[in-house]
């Protein structure tokens, strides 16, 4: 995936080089003191006031605005301890157990042959899986000489999944934790202890990293090289007062009912997915603009992505549009759903119910839903950012018949399987002030950490180039890319889509953030408007 010229360059050391730190600058500091700090102390500074207005009996002689305080500080002494008991609720084991063993099997396979063939940066393997799905290549699995740049790129893009210590240190023992946990999200147990198959399959797993890596990892345990398991680690959860849940509560009632007042969307619920849909005066599935369906990101839900949906109601105000809530990764703490996010077939299977109910899609058996006779849909255009590129892969996966076009945001679907999301989103150290206000305000928020820490399933999120219909047709399939994103790789999707052929639908920012893409008048978000309203062909 990388070109070899870079790695000849680094040869033999790129996989050991260590990994360093960006120093902190004066505006992390400013950040942390004047927008993380005074929300972060508010539980315990309530603790203090409480406890001191009780022991020193103070709180007798307070005035109505000193018992007024006492008794926001009171509930949020409470709610704290609320949080608490869910905080520890969420750390329990995941409940989501182990996957298909063979579908896993597979998707491992095919991470292993992930930049096995040498795919030019601005070309494509020419070797096709299917004949509308020209895509990656179907490698066999080889030993590689130490030195070969497939095999230095290799171990320089696992060692993500154990801190970024340089190869050599990572030993055996860690690397079967590392795999029996991505395997079977499991902790490994003791030798003896594992089931037959299940050392088979470890085995056999390892033996193709050994040969993928060229090099054979040393037997033993290097602890200070423990892998990254994210379903498992203990989950890291920072507190927040109740009054920052009841603002984004708030915040969103009045987004959605602003949408609702003012650009004539509807709030509907199918089988437990609450969706906002506008569909205009006239609009007919069979000559109509095509639907837009547009799945928003981990953060702060409606209160975050209002100027993004007030945009496509604009700017598409022929063509309908459905935005489907999600309650777990939108910091909305009084949902019934806040901790019991569904999973990727059941949300695929609602979201085709929802397409098909609409009369945008149809039926895999194009047959006439009961109530809708004469709903022709031909399928919808799906817009996903970030996180929501995740439900984006889920549908593709299960259902590629109902989109027609495809947009990705900062997907981070693609190559998640070498660990820079999870490593930059969750373990890595922050060092700027854009990542600490992404680890603060979203990654260490209890219902994004009980989705990302406790419901992540990595082969069921990774997404491949062949599973994307029309992937190098720009007007088919459109993707944006930051440079300077601090959670995904940019450098390393820019180069995986590149060298299966994907060129004029990739836009990429050099210079941009995670999210730039979606901001009102920047050069990509015009890029995308644009790519939205124009036809597909």
């Amino acid at each position: 995936m990388a070109s070899p010229a870079t790695h000849r360059d680094h040869a033999g050391c790129l996989s050991e080089k260590a990994h360093a730190h960006p120093s902190r600058d004066l505006l992390f500091y400013l950040v942390l003191l004047g927008a993380v700090l005074p929300v972060w102390s508010l539980p315990p500074l309530s603790w203090a006031f409480v406890l001191y207005s009780l022991y020193s009996g103070a709180i007798w002689a307070y005035a109505w605005r000193g018992q007024l305080c006492f008794g926001i500080a009171l509930v949020e002494v409470f709610f704290s301890v609320y949080h608490y008991n869910i905080a520890r609720f969420v750390s329990r084991p995941s409940p989501i157990g182990p996957g298909d063993v063979v579908e896993l099997q597979a998707a491992f396979k095919r991470v292993l042959q992930a930049g096995l063939a040498n795919l030019p940066e601005q070309g494509f393997d020419e070797e096709v899986l299917d004949v509308d799905r020209p895509g990656s290549p179907a490698e066999n699995i080889e030993k590689l000489d130490a030195n070969d740049p497939r095999a230095i790129d290799f171990r320089n893009s696992l060692r993500t999944w154990f801190g970024k210590v340089p190869w050599s240190s990572i030993h055996r023992h860690e690397v079967n934790c590392w795999l029996y946990w991505s395997i079977f999200n499991a902790h490994l147990p003791t030798l003896d202890a594992i089931p037959a198959s299940h050392r088979k399959i470890l085995n056999e797993a390892l033996e193709m990293i050994e040969m993928r890596a060229g090099k054979t990892i040393p037997s033993g345990s290097n602890p200070s090289a423990a892998p990254l398991l994210l379903t498992l680690d203990p989950v890291k959860i920072a507190w927040r007062p109740l009054v920052w849940y009841l603002i984004i509560g708030f915040g969103n009632l009045a987004m959605k009912h602003h949408l609702l007042s003012w650009w004539g969307m509807e709030v509907k619920v199918k089988d437990g997915i609450e969706y906002l849909v506008r569909v205009p005066r006239g609009w007919d599935p069979n000559t109509g603009a095509a639907p837009v369906v547009f799945l928003h990101g981990l953060g702060l839900g409606l209160l975050q992505y209002h100027p993004v949906v007030v945009h496509l109601l604009h700017h598409l105000d022929d063509a309908p549009v459905l935005v489907p809530l999600q309650p777990h990764i939108s910091q909305h703490f009084f949902h019934p759903h806040f901790l019991t996010p569904k999973n990727r077939r059941e949300t695929a299977l609602v979201l085709r119910e929802v397409l098909i109910e609409l009369g945008w899609a149809k039926d895999e058996d194009d047959q006439e839903v009961e109530g809708l006779v004469g709903m022709k849909g031909k399928g919808v255009t799906m817009v996903s950012h970030s996180n929501g590129s995740y439900t984006h892969a889920w549908m593709l996966k299960a259902y590629p018949e109902l989109i027609t076009r495809s947009c990705f945001v900062d997907p981070v679907t693609f190559c998640s399987w070498e660990g820079d999301v999870c490593y930059n989103f969750l373990y890595q150290r922050c060092t700027t002030a854009l990542h600490l206000i992404m680890r603060y305000y979203v990654g260490t928020e209890l219902g994004v950490a009980n989705l990302l820490q406790r419901h992540f399933d990595w082969s069921s999120n990774s997404l491949w180039y062949d599973e994307i219909p029309h992937a190098r047709n720009p007007s088919r399939a459109k993707f944006f890319l930051g440079g300077k994103d601090v959670i995904l790789s940019a450098d390393r999707v820019k180069r995986y889509l590149t060298s299966h052929g994907v060129r004029k639908g990739l836009w990429y920012d050099p210079d941009g953030q995670h999210g730039s893409a979606l901001l009102g008048g920047s050069p990509g978000f015009n890029e995308l408007m644009r790519w939205l309203k124009e036809p597909a062909q």
